[in-house]
């Protein structure tokens, strides 16, 4: 039995009428950039999240960059950040210049509020919140930090759409939050697409500004400007898959729950959660395995397919080298890098696969 990682088709194919009826629509308007779609959905985003303002983006790295921009920070300031999260995270401020501060992740893989205050420095302007594999990260503590010490909170929810605190969603708790459109995501699109979520007004205004050249009035600009605009067929499909969110999102809990409860083999450190069912989405079933190049060939040989998610931390990147870390700097971010392992797990997944899977990994 062959089971792949992970697989678009089935969730696309339950749908598959809602998404060519909104595809022909969509052509059929002749309006394909910044039209009623792309209003439409930012509405509904909006609402979804209870935000106040939603402006769609061409990507979740252009939500960062242009987010961190309207923070108006000076180029040089930190920027305190999770030393264990996807590279795109610390791109989305660097790229202003910005200089990351890294810090170690909680049990829970995400930041650690215990280690931000040690952290900050009279140069430290912003935090870098990143719910990573679909868990909220402890906003609370997090933000009783920021305001403490006046510091900005951006929130990377690319992995996390939904996940949510005492009904209060991520992307709501700091200044602005930013979502990721890829089609592997929870919310995923057909292509590349991008939000800001804020209850800031000048925050929305600048980032609708940017995204289209910084132009407010067509063919007059007041800044320089990026081309990052969602269109209006990403932005319509979006819609339709939108209302569906939360039925999704649940099906992944039930498989992820199963997973939980039925995976009883010492030598696999399954994900804990922090903040109940509410609070993890499960955009990635993350476990650790003492061996585990030897877990993968074991698992290859039974054909489940397996990921890491991610083999290097940003700050061992070449990317970043200039950064002057080494290994060992960070030796938690670094163990788990070493260990981590994403199982299969999508929408759509049949019973069957979860069965072998857990029964092969109890056998392990």
């Amino acid at each position: 039995m062959k089971i792949e990682n992970n697989q678009l088709l089935p969730q696309y194919l339950k749908f598959k009428n809602e998404y060519l009826k909104k595809v022909e629509e969509v052509l059929d308007s002749g309006w394909y950039v910044l039209g009623n779609e792309v209003k439409c959905f930012e509405e509904e985003f909006a609402e979804y999240n209870q935000s106040k303002y939603c402006v769609g983006v061409a990507s979740g790295l252009d939500a960062l960059i242009l987010a961190f921009e309207a923070l108006h920070l000076n180029p040089g300031d930190e920027v305190i950040a999770p030393a264990n999260t996807y590279i795109a995270s610390i791109m989305g401020f660097t790229r202003n210049g910005l200089v990351p501060k890294f810090i170690e992740p909680d049990q829970y893989y995400n930041l650690d509020p215990s280690k931000i205050e040690a952290a900050i420095g009279p140069k430290t302007k912003a935090i870098c919140v990143v719910h990573l594999y679909g868990q909220i990260a402890n906003m609370p503590e997090i933000m009783k930090i920021a305001r403490k010490y006046n510091l900005k909170v951006v929130e990377d929810c690319a992995q996390s759409h939904g996940a949510s605190i005492n009904g209060k969603k991520c992307g709501t708790w700091g200044d602005v939050g930013c979502f990721s459109f890829y089609p592997t995501k929870n919310l995923g699109g057909f292509g590349d697409g991008g939000a800001i979520i804020t209850d800031n007004k000048d925050i929305m205004e600048e980032v609708r500004m940017m995204r289209n050249y910084g132009s407010k009035k067509t063919y007059y600009f007041e800044k320089v400007g990026y081309n990052s605009r969602l269109d209006e067929l990403q932005a319509g499909l979006l819609r339709v898959k939108l209302k569906h969110l939360d039925e999704l999102t649940a099906e992944r809990r039930k498989d992820a729950l199963r997973y939980l409860t039925e995976i009883k083999n010492p030598k696999i450190k399954l994900p804990k959660m922090q903040f109940g069912e509410l609070g993890h989405v499960f955009h990635l079933f993350v476990i650790e395995a003492e061996d585990r190049d030897k877990f993968m060939q074991y698992c290859e040989n039974q054909e489940i397919g397996l990921k890491i998610h991610y083999p290097q931390p940003p700050h061992l990147s070449e990317a970043y080298r200039d950064l002057g870390y080494k290994n060992g700097d960070f030796p938690i971010t670094e163990m788990m890098a070493d260990h981590i392992i994403s199982l299969p797990l999508y929408n759509g997944m049949r019973k069957d696969n979860l069965d072998f899977v857990i029964e092969l990994l109890n056998k392990f």
